[in-house]
């Protein structure tokens, strides 16, 4: 029967191991990141480009090994003719396989942003300076499923890829996967590649959009922030020039000065500037919590259901504050506020 000393014992026989594949880890982490460095442009050379044979290489050389021992038992001089032969024109492959890769560049372009939960495009291009072409190279994200192209001498060829974030706030992107297998498919090649840009991403709008706040829970703050001048400075509200706004609407000596179209917007004018506010979402806001990405998800689909509405709108979060405006700029700084809170 085991004694209490023997399970303590064992307990810490436990921690040591996992303090030693923390290690192992940890040193490995460094390895990684000193031998692969994260950038969105690599070239592709010998440092880092593997090769391994694929299961077809590996059938192959069982079959050369079969013959080889074949031909010396029986002496069959063209049993070592068809050995060599087929040797030979394996390690060819081999070398092929090797420098369809070599040589070329690689270059990721990351968006801006993106919201959480919906698929989000990444533009892969392969660039081939040299005047071979490059044919069978597969892009893929890890564990994804690749995208097959060819690239033609001295030209460039883009792949799109597609991931769907998890969750809200700054991301770094998976490792892509630069390989092949041409020409003959025994020898796989690949280049990994760490991208050094980060994806920004917004929480996951509600849907349906549920119905603006009144902000009638905070009439003082909304008194107060409705008496606070448009950025303009002009008591009508002025906002960017829109397709289908009249032209009756420009601010032609506005313009004259910025030189960018700006409309008066009289509907901002007669109507108080909305807020959105956190408080306003009825629901708990703990931070970490199911609650909070929930509320944090409503006001997100509020600015983009004011900004589709073209309102004034400002936005509260916790001591964050940003005043009511309109336009692109002021929503992806409300939104932006939501991905980081």
């Amino acid at each position: 029967m085991p004694t209490p000393q023997d399970s303590l014992g064992n307990l810490d026989a436990n921690a040591a191991l996992r303090q030693m594949r923390a290690r192992w880890h940890q040193q490995w982490e460094r390895w990684w990141e000193a031998r692969l460095p994260p950038t969105d442009r690599a070239t592709l050379t010998h440092r880092n480009i593997y090769i391994l044979p694929t299961k077809a290489g590996w059938m192959m050389g069982l079959t050369l090994l079969v013959l080889l021992v074949t031909s010396i038992n029986y002496q069959l001089n063209l049993g070592y003719l068809l050995t060599f032969l087929l040797g030979g024109c394996t390690a060819v492959g081999m070398v092929a396989c090797h420098a369809t890769l070599r040589g070329m560049v690689v270059s990721v372009a990351v968006p801006d942003a993106a919201f959480a939960n919906e698929a989000v495009s990444l533009l892969v291009t392969l660039h081939n300076p040299s005047t071979q072409g490059r044919y069978g190279v597969g892009v893929a994200l890890v564990d994804g499923a690749p995208s097959w192209i060819d690239v033609a001498r001295q030209d460039s060829s883009a792949v799109t890829l597609r991931m769907i974030p998890a969750h809200r706030g700054w991301q770094r992107l998976p490792v892509l996967r630069v390989h092949t297998r041409f020409p003959l498919g025994f020898f796989e090649a690949w280049a990994p590649l760490r991208p050094a840009s980060q994806l920004l991403v917004y929480p996951a709008p509600e849907r349906p959009v549920p119905a603006l706040p009144t902000g009638g829970s905070h009439d003082d703050e909304a008194a107060s922030s409705i008496s606070t001048p448009t950025r303009f400075g002009d008591p009508d509200g002025l906002r960017p020039y829109r397709r289908g706004d009249s032209l009756k609407t420009i601010l032609w000596k506005k313009t004259a000065k910025t030189g960018e179209l700006v409309s008066r917007d009289h509907s901002a004018a007669a109507s108080p500037a909305l807020w959105i506010d956190a408080r306003d979402t009825g629901l708990p806001g703990h931070a970490g919590s199911a609650q909070r990405e929930a509320q944090l998800s409503r006001m997100c689909a509020w600015v983009l259901e004011a900004e589709r509405r073209s309102l004034h709108y400002g936005l509260r979060l916790g001591a964050e504050a940003i005043p009511p405006n309109t336009g692109p700029a002021h929503e992806r700084q409300c939104l932006r506020v939501l991905a980081l809170g």
